[in-house]
């Protein structure tokens, strides 16, 4: 898994998570997303640098609304790949 796969991901549950009015921490995001921690924390600190996100108040800016909005309407890749033993041969 890449950041470049995470993004989508972190972008579309923060649109969810904000529009529902929840309080999002860290936590949140880890557990809702499974991932580790640190990964979380990479991918929301660019977030942050890029101006998608303001991530001490843990909440999307305009950019990153729209982002996240044209994300939640798109088939996103899976965060992981298959594990070899779920592939069956031909």
């Amino acid at each position: 898994m890449t950041d470049k796969d995470l993004v989508p991901h972190l972008l579309r549950t923060l649109l969810a998570l904000q529009s529902e009015g929840k309080t999002v921490t860290l936590e949140t995001l880890t557990t809702a997303l499974a991932v580790r921690r640190t990964d979380v924390r990479r991918v929301i600190t660019a977030l942050h640098r890029e101006g998608y996100l303001d991530a001490l108040r843990m909440r999307l800016t305009f950019r990153g609304l729209a982002l996240g909005a044209a994300f939640a309407a798109a088939p996103l890749r899976p965060l992981r790949r298959p594990s070899l033993r779920a592939v069956k041969a031909a």
